[in-house]
C-alpha cells in the first residue's frame, strides 16, 4: 500500500470514527467480507467477518519471546517507533504515556509499542528506552523483530506507513498514530500521537471501547 493511500485513508478514518463516536459505539475499520454461517437451528445467516490484526511473535524488553496472545482479551494501543528518534517519537511516547497512567490499573488494557530500528533497537536498547520513560513493561510492551515481518504488520494491518530513508534526519519515516486496537484484534480507531487533541479522544474512544459488550 503506498504512503500516500494509507495518509488518505487515515484521514478519512478518523473523521468517520469522530460522527460514530457520538452513537458510544466505535466503528471497525478494515476489509470485511460477508460469510454464511449455519446456526445451531440449522438455519444459514449472513455474519460479517472483519480484518484483524494477525499472529506475530516478536522479541519484547527482556529477551523474551511474545506473541499475540499477551494481548488475549485485551484492549491495546499500538505504534510504530524507534528509540533514537529525535522528530516525532518523544511527542508521540510523552503523549501515549498520559494515556497509559490513565488507564494503567485496567487489567484488560496493555500498549505495544514496535521498533522499526531493526539495526540498533535491540531488545536490551529497548528496555533502557522503556526504563528513561518511566512505564511498567508489563503493561506497555517493546518488541523488536525482523524488518520484513515488521514492515509488513505495520504498513498492511496496522495500517502505518514506515520505512527507511537515507534522506531523512535519523534514517527512518514512520507515521505517528496510535493505533486502538479492540479485543478482538480489530481496529477501532487510529489517532496523531504528535497532537494534544487526537490523544484526548482516543482517551475518551477507550473508554466507550471498553464499555462494549
Amino acid at each position: 500500500m503506498k504512503k500516500s493511500i494509507i495518509y488518505a485513508v487515515f484521514g478519512c478514518l478518523i473523521a468517520f470514527g469522530t460522527a460514530c463516536t457520538q452513537n458510544k459505539k466505535l466503528p471497525i475499520y478494515g476489509d470485511r467480507e460477508a460469510k454464511i454461517i449455519k446456526g445451531a437451528d440449522g438455519v444459514d445467516r449472513i455474519d460479517t467477518i472483519y480484518k484483524t490484526i494477525p499472529d506475530f511473535k516478536f522479541l519484547n524488553q527482556d529477551s523474551i519471546e511474545i506473541t499475540q496472545d499477551t494481548f488475549k482479551n485485551k484492549v491495546y494501543v499500538a505504534d510504530f517507533f524507534f528509540t533514537s528518534c529525535s522528530t516525532i517519537c518523544p511527542i508521540m511516547h510523552r503523549n501515549l504515556k498520559t494515556v497509559y497512567e490513565q488507564f494503567k490499573d485496567r487489567p484488560d488494557v496493555m500498549f505495544l509499542s514496535h521498533t522499526i530500528d531493526f539495526k540498533y533497537d535491540k531488545p536490551s536498547v529497548l528496555k533502557n528506552y522503556a526504563k528513561k520513560l518511566g512505564v511498567d513493561t508489563k503493561k506497555w510492551e517493546f518488541v523488536y523483530g525482523e524488518k520484513e515481518k515488521v514492515y509488513h504488520l505495520a504498513e498492511h494491518d496496522y495500517l502505518v506507513a514506515v520505512g527507511e530513508d537515507s534522506t531523512a534526519k535519523d534514517g527512518y519515516i514512520h507515521q505517528g498514530w496510535l493505533v486502538l486496537i479492540d479485543k478482538q484484534r480489530r481496529i477501532r480507531g487510529a489517532y496523531d500521537g504528535t497532537k494534544t487533541e487526537e490523544v484526548e479522544k482516543l482517551k475518551k474512544d477507550m473508554v466507550i471501547l471498553l464499555a462494549e459488550k
